[in-house]
């Protein structure tokens, strides 16, 4: 397996990276001994990246418990941010939670170190330089060997950025956003800032929470769950163009996981995509097409279905900044406009 370098870490980390949000029990794989299993072949295969988070229920004990005996050879990254609980103070970006969470990950996962230790989702409620100073302290300590974001949108980047130059704090090395055939809205500026930056780039997502697989056919029910997936999403849009990616699939003769995880690799701003087997038998079928290289002629074709920088549809879990979220942030207060 050809390793890449994780931003300007020095770190060297697989293309393909495992996410373990699936070998959780209450949410994907519930026996932890096969999600084990699935671990050690995913590290026999050449895989040295696995990603999870402490909001992933148990994720990160089953994680901590299968690396026994073979963490050193593992970059091994969490993510904190994500709510634990109804405590309002058990989540975000806050000094007193970063530093709260830290040791509540290093204890689940059995380590004495985190190689990436990322903040989940922006926290708009607490001041960048805080968090920034809280990940520094770490990283000084040895707790933790170099830190990044995940869903920070462009303007985040450049801001936090400039604040850790500007106060001499360690700066964030890697971005984690959503990136897939069907979801290219990256492009436009996330990638080409991280980039500017010299930022890693951990993409989520690659099959399109699953409609990238194959086993999601317009007219067809035949996996409930993914069909339950397909009506919680609810953009046909999305459906007519995996029909498309399927027929150039077929033209090409890959499978058609193959043809979208290979597309998300091939982006020269992607350092690794992250899967999200479930099964050992899902984790053989990406690895089968671990060495798939699509030519221009494919790339072009798949430029054609979705063009660069555009998403179709969106992701249920993509972030929303607040100025989306909160109506008050983008109406001026009645009055104003009844003057007006």
């Amino acid at each position: 397996m050809q390793y890449r370098t994780l931003g300007r870490t020095g770190i060297k980390v697989s293309p393909y990276g495992l996410g373990a949000l699936m070998l959780a029990t209450s949410i994907g794989n519930p026996d932890p001994a096969d999600s084990a299993r699935i671990i050690h072949k995913a590290l026999d295969a050449g895989i040295n990246l696995i990603d999870t988070a402490d909001s992933y229920r148990d994720s990160e004990e089953i994680v901590g418990k299968a690396l026994k005996g073979r963490r050193d050879r593992v970059v091994l990254a969490t993510k904190v941010g994500r709510p634990m609980g109804d405590d309002p103070n058990r989540r975000g970006a806050s000094r007193r939670w970063i530093v709260t969470a830290v040791e509540d990950s290093l204890r689940r996962l059995g380590t004495d170190h985190i190689d990436l230790y990322q903040i989940h989702r922006p926290d708009p409620d607490t001041d960048v330089e805080e968090t920034l100073s809280a990940l520094t302290d770490l990283v000084r300590s040895g707790k933790v060997r170099a830190i990044g974001t995940s869903g920070m949108p462009a303007s985040d980047i450049v801001e936090a950025q400039w604040v850790a130059e500007r106060r001499g704090l360690e700066r964030f090395h890697t971005e984690q956003p959503p990136y897939s055939l069907l979801d290219r809205g990256i492009e436009r500026e996330v990638l080409p800032t991280a980039q500017r930056h010299g930022m890693g780039t951990l993409v989520w997502g690659p099959l399109g929470q699953g409609m990238l697989t194959g086993r999601v056919r317009r007219g067809e029910a035949n996996d409930l769950r993914r069909a339950s997936l397909v009506r919680h999403l609810g953009d046909e849009r999305r459906i007519d163009v995996v029909e498309r990616f399927v027929a150039l699939a077929g033209e090409a003769g890959l499978p058609m996981p193959h043809l979208a995880m290979a597309f998300t690799i091939a982006h020269p701003g992607v350092t690794s995509a992250l899967v999200g087997a479930r099964t050992m038998g899902h984790l053989d079928d990406l690895l089968a097409g671990a060495e798939v290289s699509l030519g221009d002629d494919i790339l072009d074709r798949i430029d054609a279905i979705v063009p660069p920088g555009t998403d179709v549809g969106r992701l249920d879990q993509a972030y929303a900044p607040p100025a989306l979220q909160r109506p008050d942030l983008r109406r001026r207060p009645a009055r104003e406009r009844a003057a007006a």
